[in-house]
């Protein structure tokens, strides 16, 4: 058994009716789609590099400790690979809206947390995978790296050297043992407590070191949390029905504007995000002027040696967004400097140590700290940028030509925004709550403006095709 950490258990305790928490990818491919049965074996070849996959979750009895991970005597592939097709010609649109409706729907806790869905039928002679995944199973970063798992590095597929082998689940723990191991659980955590203690006072000058950045960076996550987000048309309530849009630009344009006007490539993303946000506000009647809004920034804390591993390794972070400036370069410049000023503060290294430590305590205190470390009034949408493999990648020959992230809405947040880059490209994955985002597809327009007015200042040239952006067609659905 294998039991989540404490910032794994949390993304299960925010999940919501109307707030599904689980992220994942819409993949584009050139040429002729694989049959299903082909797709099958595929997927199913490829899970000997993915046991927590054929596993699902168990539960202690009386909250003693967090859930584990034990794997599924009922496991079924056929469950979890799905096979759907588009009416011919598919478009883009009816692909989001398809995506809409997938991604409106719960998974399934007394399964494996995930779900691959093959898509033929697209126009173009092209086809889609569209996957999802529970935020407890796996975080962006660590889903770009099981992309190595997933595809192929090369149009010709690494020769499988037969059938895998049967899989042979463990047996499923009882009632009795899932207690008996929360119990081993509680009397353990003294005894790491007080290794931890012997430790520290064995290495004074590093623990006083490693005390006072934490405790620095406590200060500043509360400092920080005394100011809320302000209110916005993002922050309403919403219901479980989901729209799904995206647009694909190029990376060179963004590596320009940093190269002419300085800041990162992260910075110019959060500019044009930002830019965006300012139009589509003043489009509703919302004031701008003096008005900076707060983007919930996950910052991994993923090391070489977690590369390739399960489970979340990150910390979330106030990133601005001010809409309030009309200039896009001083927007920019903005962005650029209060986000250094939060690389360099100690709030990630707080934010990992108040993970660790709840990672001691029990699940009614995890889903209060949850809460807090959480708190939806705190930011007023979701920005997160992953960055992907640029070289091609490849299922069964046949080449990707779009990895499109979608990420997931908190309670009362009616717009997320997922950004991934892939092969010189950089996608834009929007979703956004049916009823509070009708016009989805505006948005759109709005941060291909932003991109080509920055892109415009930094190398003398606005293209007809502002900023290489394409979002042609449209995509909506309910569940």
């Amino acid at each position: 058994m294998d039991r989540l950490s404490s910032l794994d258990a949390s993304f299960l305790h925010q999940e919501k009716r109307s707030s599904h928490m689980h992220v994942g990818v819409t993949a584009i491919f050139e040429g002729t789609p694989p049959s299903y049965p082909e797709y099958l074996d595929h997927i199913g070849a490829k899970l000997e590099g993915l046991p927590r996959y054929r596993q699902k979750l168990a539960v202690p009895r009386l909250e003693m400790g967090h859930p584990f991970w034990i794997d599924d005597p009922d496991f079924s592939l056929e469950y979890h690979v799905r096979h759907t097709a588009l009416r011919t010609p598919g478009t883009v649109a009816e692909l989001r809206e398809l995506v809409g409706r997938l991604f409106s729907q719960r998974l399934d806790r007394h399964r494996p947390l995930w779900e691959n869905w093959l898509v033929q039928g697209l126009e173009g002679g092209r086809w889609a995978i569209v996957a999802k995944a529970h935020h407890a199973l796996v975080d962006g970063v660590g889903g770009v790296d099981l992309m190595q798992v997933i595809f192929d590095l090369s149009a010709e597929p690494d020769e499988e050297g037969g059938p895998p082998p049967a899989w042979e689940p463990n047996p499923e723990p009882s009632g009795v043992e899932l207690l008996a191991e929360g119990v081993w659980d509680a009397v353990r955590t003294p005894v790491a407590l007080t290794r931890r203690a012997v430790n520290a006072s064995l290495r004074p000058r590093r623990t006083l070191t490693w005390a006072a950045e934490r405790v620095q960076g406590a200060g500043e996550i509360a400092w920080a949390r005394i100011n809320r987000a302000p209110e916005t048309p993002l922050n309403v309530e919403i219901g479980p029905h989901r729209r799904a849009w995206w647009v694909s630009s190029r990376l060179e344009d963004f590596k320009a504007i940093k190269d002419a006007l300085g800041g990162t490539v992260n910075d110019v993303v959060l500019a044009v995000v930002s830019g965006a946000l300012a139009r589509w506000l003043r489009s509703r009647g919302v004031r701008t002027e003096g008005l900076e809004l707060q983007a919930l920034v996950p910052v991994s804390i993923r090391g070489d040696e977690g590369a390739g591993a399960l489970g979340n390794q990150i910390a979330a972070m106030r990133g601005p967004l001010p809409v309030y400036i009309d200039d896009p370069v001083e927007r920019l410049r903005t962005v650029s400097r209060q986000m250094g000023d939060l690389k360099a503060s100690k709030q990630a290294l707080a934010a990992e140590a108040l993970t660790g430590l709840t990672d001691l305590g029990p699940p009614t205190l995890l889903a209060l700290a949850s809460r807090i470390n959480f708190s939806t009034k705190l930011f007023n949408l979701i920005v997160t940028n992953v960055p992907g493999p640029q070289i091609p990648l490849y299922v069964l020959g046949r080449e990707l030509e779009e990895m499109v992230p979608v990420a997931f809405l908190p309670e009362n947040h009616a717009m997320a925004i997922a950004i991934m880059s892939y092969h010189g490209k950089v996608e834009f994955g929007l979703l956004a709550d049916f009823d509070a985002v009708k016009d989805i597809e505006s948005f759109a327009d709005h941060l291909a403006g932003a991109l080509a007015e920055l892109l415009e200042v930094a190398t003398g040239d606005r293209p007809s095709d502002p900023g290489g952006f394409t979002a042609a067609g449209g995509g909506a659905a309910t569940a």
